[in-house]
């Protein structure tokens, strides 16, 4: 198995994942409409979003991850300050239990080191908390968090 960044010739492999991961029973020939919402989304979103794809041997996507960076204000003596946020992490069903997602998160967060991000922070559901605490991440009681709505 492969992690990688992808690049544009993984659109149509990102986008059936995605239809996976949000809409499971999703008819297959939605994936070929979305994938050309997904390129036009990933061409104005490059510099903010890095995706990552978990290719098997054979090519075929086995599951994917998504950074999202944002720059934050400027200190004195501390310029180009950059957090993280791992989002859609997915691994098809018929993988889960290989590695595969713990293998996407390492990647993700070897990538915001790299880049320097202060912190990352991931919004997980409980069957993966501890996939994330395995890669670092801890609870932070000095995160809050206002979802839509505000209650």
């Amino acid at each position: 198995m492969e992690i990688r960044v992808a690049g544009a010739g993984d659109v149509d492999q990102l986008a059936g994942l995605l239809g996976r991961f949000a809409q499971p029973e999703q008819p297959a020939d939605a994936e070929s409409a979305f994938a050309a919402d997904l390129l036009s989304w990933w061409e104005a979103h490059q510099a903010s979003h890095v995706p990552f794809l978990a290719a098997l041997p054979s090519g075929a996507a086995a599951g994917m991850a998504r950074l999202a960076i944002a720059a934050r204000v400027p200190r004195p003596g501390g310029q180009g300050r950059l957090c993280g946020d791992v989002q859609s992490v997915y691994v098809v069903p018929e993988h889960r239990s290989a590695g595969i997602g713990a293998a996407l998160i390492d990647a993700v967060v070897r990538h915001a080191d790299a880049l320097g991000a202060e912190h990352v922070t991931v919004h997980a559901n409980q069957r993966a908390r501890s996939l994330y605490e395995e890669a670092g991440f801890a609870v932070s009681h000095d995160l809050l968090v206002r979802t839509r709505g505000g209650r």
